[in-house]
């Protein structure tokens, strides 16, 4: 729950220029991401009857917000307590990609009810990452920096719900986590995208 900082200050800042979010974007793996930035959003819905729409920004590598809402291990070795939560199945192979932080068989328990719910949708990307990372790109040439590859995801989203709105005319304010740089990741995206 310490991360919800990242949530409680981005409401800061829609407060001080007037505004406030009617679509919260931010990539999800286990959950801390997503959860710190969304939950104090999510508060706001559930207290106060705020009208947002969340987004989870996944890899068909390991869509676990798709999977089975259920117990299951958080850990391969069956070391923790049952959870109920949104699952692949704890012992599920996944295949590596360069966003790894999103290759996580399990939801967390407090995000998994939440979508159970009907809080949370999810959507998740192809395996390739191309398009995500195309989408990153974009993002780096017009923003000047270059995100961590999980942050790209949520990037791609966002600018997928952006383009959505310019075509049908509807006015959105769009919020979404970008939680880290990709600087040490520039090999993978000279991989995945095909540069010299």
């Amino acid at each position: 729950m310490h991360q919800t900082i990242i949530g409680q200050e981005t409401q800061k800042q829609f407060e001080i220029f007037g505004d406030y979010p009617d679509l919260v974007i931010s990539c999800l793996g286990g959950g801390s991401n997503f959860g710190g930035f969304a939950i104090p959003f999510i508060g706001e819905v559930l207290t106060k009857g705020k009208k947002i729409k969340f987004i989870a920004a996944q890899s068909q590598a390991a869509p676990n917000l798709q999977g089975k809402y259920e117990y299951d291990f958080a850990d391969y070795g069956e070391m923790t307590p049952l959870l109920k939560m949104y699952t692949l199945g704890h012992r599920v192979d996944m295949e590596p990609i360069k966003g790894d932080g999103l290759r996580y068989h399990g939801c967390s328990p407090i995000l998994s009810l939440l979508r159970n719910k009907g809080y949370i949708d999810t959507v998740a990307y192809p395996r390739d990452e191309k398009y995500v990372f195309e989408n990153a790109r974009l993002f780096m040439e017009t923003e000047g920096w270059l995100p961590a590859p999980e942050s790209a995801y949520s990037i791609c989203c966002a600018i997928d719900e952006a383009i959505k709105c310019r075509e049908s005319g509807e006015k959105k304010v769009i919020a979404f986590n970008v939680s880290g740089h990709g600087f040490l990741d520039i090999p993978g995206f000279r991989a995945v995208l095909g540069l010299a």
